[in-house]
């Protein structure tokens, strides 16, 4: 194990993350389409978004049993510094949105991590979110304007972003009743 988090921490953590952003998408909606729309060619974003998976990757890779690959931890540390420092320089197209899905992709494992061996039926719910995001942080990654397509769909209608917002306030609010009672 690499993280040591347990089913409850990380379904609070996850939970909370998912209450806080979707009730803010349902109290301020104005605020966060203009926020959506703009985050995909962001370049403050790219830059805080690139900096937190260098150091994530950078952590990661300098603290796991690389096993026959641990000669070249060396080499992949420099190549995950290099490489945030040539992305950041030039590849600014939605260069926010790929870091996004790198962030999502590093952020399944411990998610995961947390569910693995647990007997608990509702353990599904912090594995499905897991799956959610790696599925998007693979999209975001390698196409990253379906965020942005996905954003313009989304906020073309109120009642679009409203339904999400609630599904989202209220997958989030199961997570954290989940780990508060069940976990």
């Amino acid at each position: 194990m690499i993280y040591h988090l347990t089913l409850q921490t990380t379904g609070l953590a996850a939970g909370l993350l998912l209450i806080v952003t979707h009730v803010f998408a349902l109290v301020r909606p104005e605020r966060t389409v203009a926020w959506a729309i703009a985050f995909p060619r962001s370049r403050g974003a790219a830059t805080a978004l690139v900096a937190v998976a260098a150091v994530w990757s950078f952590l990661l890779v300098q603290s796991i049993d690389l096993g026959e690959f641990s000669p070249l931890r060396n080499v992949m540390l420099l190549a995950i510094v290099a490489g945030a420092v040539l992305s950041w320089i030039y590849v600014p197209e939605f260069l926010a949105v790929r870091a996004l899905g790198m962030i999502l992709l590093l952020a399944a494992e411990p998610l995961l991590e947390s569910a693995v061996l647990r007997h608990e039926p509702s353990r599904l719910l912090l594995v499905v979110l897991a799956y959610a995001w790696v599925i998007a942080g693979l999209f975001f990654v390698g196409m990253p304007y379906v965020l942005r397509d996905a954003v313009q769909w989304v906020t073309s209608v109120r009642n679009r972003l409203q339904a999400g917002a609630v599904a989202g306030t209220v997958y989030g609010l199961a997570l954290v009743v989940c780990a508060l009672f069940f976990w």
